[in-house]
């Protein structure tokens, strides 16, 4: 037996926390995997999510070789095929494809399955690019966020992960830390030994509320409302700063006039808060020096959620708290990584293509008006990577009505036979981030990371960079970027000449493993807006508050009357703590948990549900089958379900995004996935 081999490795799933790994190998069979102790925000442990991945790495359900469907679209029905014959029949059916229908007829759809960067955004837009393909609009999870952040801010920046030690008040604000940002939670411990108070807002009473010293139980939707109704307070009682609002910020006095009409009694009809709590919240959270807020992208689902970041990124700018170390906000790092994308990415290459210009844009979150709509040219094939669109996109009987179409050509590259693979004409195997190289970024911490193969592939599975790279010598593309190996791609992503990134080269993360960001000097805590420097052209925060006014959302209890006549409960679908979006959804305890609907006990009692009985929960859109646990979770009148169920594991065949609209954020173009009025009764047995 040869001696046990350790290897470094980085998680590449969609958290902001990035892990660095280490992984025990032993006869070729990795046997341990942990968190790397070097790393300054892994410090050694994992999540229980990636604990378990090598079960994942060796399960006996992985994806081995390609597929070709022999069965009804949707059946699960595959016969094994040689990568030759596969990846010419996708390469001949897409060029026919573009000779008949032309090439915007193609749609890529893709999200976050691996957050590196080449494996994520590496050949595949390169391909798609010079192919003259549709563009797909990434807006599944964050665009509405990233955008009001933006408003606000102007860069996506944040406070260290690592301050949140120094902060004397944090208030995670829709961030179930716990859950999903776990490796922020040491510092919250160390803060609150040293006497910090730790504050949550959510609809959900979670793991992270749970443990809170004050949990402030906030209607879904109405995040807008309190940050307004918070301000109201701050300027009526003169708590901001005034000198970093006048030397910093441009605005203020547009914000001022808006928050004088959200009176703590006037928002407490909206949000569910009584007038007090957010009087007290709103004096705490000025006079506590410093203070923090996590701000996660769960607000930014509903009608107004990019609004709702735009006024809550403010928050810091009217306290001045940005100038603190533990002070700030977070929400997303990831601007900080300031790569050369034009050179992975190369846009460029969609002056070659057939179109000579940019393609159409598709929003991932329409996707079933994409594919079941009149649209010039129709969507004909649709290739899938990093995500699983028949689980986690909205509006469940549109998507599934467009994958069923026979005149739909629909590849999938996949780990395991997920909902969409069943829908698929050819499916290849593709590898884990624990076997092919990438780069990764975090939107966490400040911390770039890059990983070499840790595990030898098992069976025929191959890298995306490879396939996409292996489809363009079979188009006939001859242009020199799908000839540059993985190495090429990392050195000029790395070549943007930016301060962040100057002296993290290739060969240094080679040995290194990873390196902060030059974002401060070593030692030196980042406090990216104490002197001003936003993102705008002036350096200020944007404060104006214009389009900022509160609308409730259409489907909320201060919305569409007739739609609460029929369906009076508001349905919320946060991240399950114990899977990523779909990724573990064929865990059973995974299974399990997003099987399960809870309830209030007043809404429970009315309607004879009691823990353990199964519900119908439905809307115009759809009805699903979901087994009740009724507890102090939720507020009267709002039902939870964790996301993102595998529906093919339903009795039923379906999951909660059936019940989910199409209908988007009010920037961004973001899905409203948490304004959703549904009605929930008995199944009877």
């Amino acid at each position: 037996m040869t001696p046990t081999a350790i290897r470094h490795s980085v998680c590449a799933l969609d958290c902001p926390d990035t892990c660095s790994l280490l992984v025990n190998v032993d006869d070729g069979r990795g046997s341990r995997l942990r968190g790397d102790p070097a790393h300054p925000i892994t410090q050694g442990f994992l999540c229980g999510k990636v604990a378990k991945y090598l079960d994942r790495e060796y399960s006996p359900d992985r994806l081995l070789h390609p597929l070709r469907r022999v069965g009804a679209k949707g059946e699960g029905r595959f016969e094994r095929v040689s990568w030759d014959a596969a990846l010419d029949e996708i390469a001949s059916r897409l060029g026919s494809t573009v000779t008949e229908h032309g090439p915007e007829s193609i749609l890529p759809y893709s999200y976050a399955g691996t957050m590196g960067m080449l494996q994520g955004s590496g050949m595949d837009r390169r391909f798609f690019h010079r192919l003259g393909a549709s563009r797909l609009d990434r807006t599944i999870c964050a665009a509405a966020g990233s955008a009001g952040l933006t408003a606000t801010l102007g860069l996506r920046y944040g406070t260290e992960p690592e301050q949140f030690r120094h902060s004397k008040l944090i208030i995670a604000w829709g961030a179930n830390i716990l859950g999903t940002n776990v490796h922020l939670w040491p510092f919250i411990v160390d803060a609150r030994r040293n006497g910090a108070r730790f504050y949550v807002i959510d609809p959900v009473k979670n793991r992270t509320g749970a443990l809170a010293d004050k949990f402030f139980p906030v209607n879904p939707g109405s995040d807008l409302a309190l940050a307004l109704g918070l301000m109201h307070v701050i300027f009526r009682d003169q708590l901001e700063d005034a000198d970093y609002l006048a030397q910093h910020t441009s605005g203020s006095d547009s914000l001022r006039a808006l928050a004088a009409e959200y009176t703590p009694d006037r928002v407490a009809v909206w949000t569910g808060i009584a007038a007090a709590d957010i009087e007290e919240l709103a004096i705490e959270y000025a006079t506590t020096r410093p203070a923090a807020i996590r701000v996660n992208y769960g607000v930014q689902r509903s009608d107004r959620g990019g609004s709702a970041v735009r006024a809550i990124a403010m928050l810091p700018a009217v306290t001045g708290s940005w100038k603190e170390i533990g002070g700030g906000l977070q929400l997303s790092t990831s601007q900080s990584f300031q790569f050369d994308r034009p050179s992975l990415e190369r846009p460029d290459l969609q002056q070659l293509s057939s179109l000579g210009r940019e393609a159409r844009l598709v929003n991932m979150s329409g996707l079933g008006s994409a594919l079941t709509s009149l649209n010039e040219p129709p969507v004909k094939a649709l290739i899938v990577y990093n995500s699983n669109p028949a689980a986690i996109a909205p509006d469940q009987s549109k998507v599934r009505e467009g994958l069923r179409r026979e005149d739909l050509f629909t590849v999938v590259l996949e780990q395991f036979q997920t909902d969409t693979a069943n829908f698929a004409d050819i499916v290849l195997p593709v590898t884990t981030f624990l076997e092919h190289t990438d780069l990764y970024l975090a939107y966490g911490h400040y911390y770039i990371q890059m990983a070499r193969p840790a595990l030898p592939r098992p069976g025929e599975v191959r890298s995306n960079n490879e396939i996409f790279r292996d489809l363009a010598k079979r188009i006939g593309f001859t242009d020199s970027c799908f000839e540059e190996s993985e190495d090429d791609m990392i050195r000029g992503l790395l070549q943007s000449g930016h301060r962040f990134l100057e002296g993290i080269t290739l060969e240094r993360l080679e040995r290194e493993h990873f390196a902060r960001l030059n974002v401060a000097g070593e030692g030196e805590a980042f406090l990216p807006f104490a002197k001003g420097n936003f993102g705008a052209p002036d350096g200020r925060a944007r404060l104006d508050a214009t389009g900022l006014a509160y609308t409730p959302p259409v489907e909320s209890r201060q919305g569409d009357q007739l739609l609460r006549a029929s369906y009076p409960l508001e349905l919320i679908t946060p991240k399950n703590d114990d899977s990523m979006n779909s990724t573990f959804g064929n865990r059973k305890g995974v299974d399990e948990q997003t099987a399960s609907l809870w309830l209030h006990e007043e809404d429970a009692t009315t309607r004879s549900i009691r823990t353990g009985d199964f519900v119908r929960i439905f809307n115009a859109r759809g009805s699903l089958r979901l087994q009740a646990k009724v507890d102090g979770k939720v507020a009267p009148g709002v039902v939870m379900s964790p996301s993102v169920r595998w529906a093919k594991l339903a009795g039923d065949g379906k999951n909660t995004n059936i019940l989910t609209s199409q209908r988007l954020t009010d920037v961004g173009g973001g899905p409203t996935f948490y304004s959703c009025l549904v009605q929930v009764e008995g199944c009877g047995d």
